[in-house]
């Protein structure tokens, strides 16, 4: 029978605004409070970086390459050769893999740029590729751009793509492709009468579309009621699946499907011969059902007759058909309630086959259980497993920075990823759609640095040059020009730098020399060069040396020296610059009264710095607390926030902050603006004092932006929360976080 892999599929982001409007897209109205609460839900889904077929399996690796292993008899591993393999093989000439898919013995491959790649047998033109010709290497599916969401039933595949309409192809013989026929199709077609999807999942024989107003609608096969419409009826066109909203996770069988909603709570329909549905009877049900557990489950998968859960703790839970240990729990016990997989924790994406499961945990680990009789597993081994052992060969963040609505990231390998709002190609992946999930920058390695404007973005590459894209207005990218670029350029004559900062419209680089140099808008003298006459080219920051670090606010600019003294510049009218004044400064002017400096960060209109005793000081605007001193009223001097102590790193927005400290822990303050601050208890209300983030320990660094935070743990795995309109959180889905989320960068 055919498997059926993750739950929500990757970069699941679009036709936000329609959720948060109140407006729905698959034929519905959804009232305000429902629409608040999809707004305010807490989920946490894995990316779709793995999937199992009926016996080969693919993964996903952080570089973006495809590995397989199994059963490859007509190609499906994509290694050229059609010999079956018991340990991983690189799928040929396929690099910047976002989300992957397996089919009865044919796989799908979605790339960064929106295009879909298919290989393996063919039957029934199930590659997309206008013919019935197997494929031992991947093809370009025909005619098809701007995906953003991919699954693949026994033999057909189905696909969102950025406009929110759904296409189709392979068999149709139970009317799975949703053309109102049962004819066969060998190129994509669109699904009649299907818009706003953000999501699909696919079962031996049906198919299941998460709608923006957090519907799903179904079609295809329906044997067993796996349609959820109340009958057994086969549908060619969707329906509703009765009674179920304010879905966040949902995955598709063989014969059975499942949903989370936003509650946490886990729903299941379909098949229940072996316990599939996990109601705790055998009884098969054409209605969703709940399952009995209390909780909190953020995604699910669903094989041929079992199923997998990830609960909000990084557990995984199995439950159904466990004859060859595919529930993972040390037994071939079949299961009518969900168990825990054995020794399983920190788990951020899962796959269920026919007879075997996947799980990959947050250190880029992969783990396998169950049936390898082809080596689908991947682990070397033909040996059925009743736990999980790791594959072998199947392998965090560094550093993070957030604009207006977009998020950068490096890794530790070097390579640079891109999320959330891409109006003007901030992204940097060559156009400007929006993405929800984490994106690599292909033209860029050796990154060491990030920075991030209202709409452009900056790196700094390990030989100290600088590289920008984006908006462009007030020459921002730095290239003599006020051009914007959706792919990264250098910037021109700048060398020799070791640190980048920027916010609003400008830029700041720091040279080896200890020299600052500048480039963009300028109207409140943040450039620091004695003018207010924006540039497009660097320039360097008069009478400023010895400079070991800068930050940047909207419009003013910070420096510390390296005898612990700050310097700041530009517009002051909150006394951001802390020299005692409200008056605007075109060059470096001292903090007043402030010496032992070791680190500083800029908000919008207020500064910040943390002296070596570990205190904390701030200065600027203070309208709704975000100085965190307890009060609303402006300080044009330095003063220190006696709640706070020990030394840490501070992320500063328009109106919150978000501090770390050396003990991991993370502490926020000012406006909680749709959760910005990672507390629910204070959900749109002012916090005067530094307030501790829920449930997120380890912390190492932090950036923060118009109401949303990220946070990166040692672990190396990447944490938001507060607003995602723009899939800034890089969660894959479309609903803001009042608490950490994490993202699908691992």
């Amino acid at each position: 029978m055919r498997s059926h892999s993750t739950g929500v599929v990757s970069r699941l982001w679009c036709l936000c605004f329609g959720l948060l409007l109140g407006v729905a897209a698959c034929g519905t109205e959804v009232d305000a409070p429902e629409a608040a609460l999809e707004r305010q839900a807490f989920a946490l889904v894995a990316p779709p970086r793995v999937a199992a077929g009926v016996s080969h399996a693919l993964a996903v690796r952080p570089d973006g390459t495809v590995w397989a292993s199994g059963w490859n008899v007509m190609g499906e591993l994509g290694d050229g050769t059609t010999v079956q393999r018991g340990s991983p093989v690189r799928v040929l000439g396929l690099t910047n893999v976002t989300a992957v898919a397996a089919g009865r013995n044919f796989s799908v491959a979605l790339r960064s740029d929106g295009t879909v790649w298919t290989w393996g047998g063919n039957a029934y033109g199930r590659l997309g590729d206008g013919t019935t010709t197997n494929r031992t290497t991947p093809v370009q599916v025909v005619g098809l751009t701007s995906v953003v969401s991919v699954a693949a039933g026994d033999n057909h595949v189905v696909a969102v793509r950025s406009d929110g309409t759904v296409w189709s192809w392979g068999y149709n013989g139970q009317g799975q492709l949703g053309s109102g026929t049962t004819t066969n199709r060998s190129t994509p077609g669109q699904v009649t009468g299907l818009p706003g999807v953000v999501a699909v999942s696919a079962g031996a024989g049906h198919s299941l579309a998460l709608c923006s107003n957090g519907t799903i609608q179904a079609w295809g096969w329906n044997i067993y009621g796996q349609l959820g419409d109340a009958s057994t009826t086969d549908r060619p066109l969707p329906v509703a699946v009765a009674g179920l909203t304010q879905v966040t996770a949902f995955a598709a069988g063989a014969y059975h499907s499942l949903a989370v909603r936003s509650d946490g709570t886990v729903w299941a329909w379909g098949q229940n011969s072996f316990g599939a549905l996990g109601t705790g009877n055998t009884a098969s049900s054409n209605l969703p059902v709940r399952l009995p557990s209390k909780e909190q489950t953020v995604s699910v998968a669903a094989g041929a007759y079992h199923s997998l859960a990830v609960r909000a703790d990084g557990t995984v839970w199995a439950w159904g058909h466990n004859g060859w240990g595919e529930l993972g729990d040390d037994s071939r016990t079949q299961r009518n309630t969900p168990v825990p997989v054995s020794g399983l924790s920190g788990t951020v994406s899962i796959a269920a086959g026919s007879g075997f499961s996947l799980a990959a945990r947050g250190d880029g680990t992969l783990w396998a259980w169950g049936l390898s009789n082809t080596g689908q597993r991947g682990d070397g081994t033909v040996e059925t497993r009743v736990t999980p052992a790791v594959v072998p060969g199947i392998s965090g963040v560094s550093k993070v920075a957030a604009g207006s609505a977009h998020t950068v990231a490096t890794r530790s390998n070097g390579t640079l990823w891109a999320w959330g709002s891409n109006t003007q190609g901030q992204l940097g992946i060559g156009n400007t759609s929006n993405r929800a999930s984490p994106t690599q920058i292909p033209t860029l390695t050796f990154v060491t640095g990030v920075a991030a404007g209202v709409a452009h973005s900056v790196a700094l590459r390990s030989d100290g040059t600088v590289w920008t894209w984006g908006g462009n207005t007030w020459g921002q990218l730095g290239n003599g020009t006020t051009t914007g670029s959706t792919l990264p350029g250098q910037v021109t004559g700048l060398g020799s730098v070791v640190a980048v900062a920027s916010s609003g419209w400008h830029t700041l680089a720091l040279r080896a020399d200890g020299t600052v140099w500048s480039w963009g808008y300028n109207g409140q003298g943040q450039l620091g060069d004695g003018t207010t006459v924006s540039r497009l080219l660097p320039v360097r920051v008069a009478a400023l040396s010895g400079v070991v670090a800068v930050a940047a606010g909207n419009y003013h600019s910070l420096a510390l020296l390296s005898d612990g003294t700050v310097r700041a510049w530009g517009s002051n009218g909150s006394g951001q610059l802390g020299d005692g004044t409200t008056t605007q400064r075109a060059l470096p002017v001292a903090v007043s009264g402030l010496s032992g400096a070791v680190s500083l960060s800029a908000g919008a209109d207020s500064s910040f710095a943390i002296r070596s005793g570990g205190t904390l000081w701030s200065w600027g605007e203070n309208g709704y607390s975000q100085l965190g001193d307890g009060t609303m009223t402006n300080h044009s001097v330095p003063f220190q926030v006696t709640s706070w102590s020990g030394t840490g790193v501070v992320a500063a927005a328009a109106y919150h902050v978000v501090a770390a400290r050396a003990d991991g822990s993370l502490w926020g303050w000012g406006l909680n603006f749709d959760g910005c601050l990672g507390n629910p208890a204070t959900l749109d209300t002012v916090v005067p004092t530094p307030s501790p983030v829920v449930g997120l320990s380890g912390a190492t660094t932090v950036a923060a932006s118009e109401g949303f935070t990220m946070a990166l743990r040692s672990d190396g795995t990447l944490w938001g929360f507060g607003v995602n309109s723009e899939g800034q959180l890089g969660s894959g889905l479309p609903v803001y976080a009042t608490r950490p989320l994490r993202s699908l960068l691992y």
